[in-house]
């Protein structure tokens, strides 16, 4: 089973990290990516750009409206994410201990199954068996 770790945190504390607190950060997660990586494990890890540089399109019951900045303003933004191949909820949950450890303060990490949604490759299947 697939698993999105969604992370979150105060954006403007991890943004006030000086560099080598960041780099000693991302050294730490680096090695917990690494065990997943070396099991074959882990797929893609994105750690998004700030928040300010977010555009959101916000649907409505006319035009879509295009915002600058994020979508709701919270305490916690939404950070980046880890796709992870874990055979239960428990693994994925030892996965998002060992990155909790690794990433300092506060923040969470959400833990959500993942359905794969590929059209153009079912669509290329289809043409295969046809």
């Amino acid at each position: 089973m697939l698993y999105a770790v969604l992370c979150y945190n105060d954006e403007n504390a991890v943004t006030a990290w000086t560099k080598e607190e960041d780099d000693a950060c991302m050294a730490r997660l680096a090695k917990v990516q690494a065990a997943m990586k070396a099991k074959g494990k882990l797929g893609p890890v994105v750690r998004l750009q700030p928040t300010t540089s977010a555009t959101t399109l916000r649907k409505s019951s006319g035009e879509p409206l295009i915002l600058d900045g994020p979508f709701a303003e919270t305490k916690e933004q939404f950070l980046g994410f880890y796709i992870a191949d874990c055979e239960t909820l428990d693994q994925a949950i030892a996965f998002a201990k060992d990155l909790a450890i690794a990433n300092p303060g506060l923040g969470s990490y959400e833990i959500r199954p993942v359905s794969l949604f590929l059209p153009s490759e079912m669509a290329s299947q289809a043409v295969e068996q046809a």
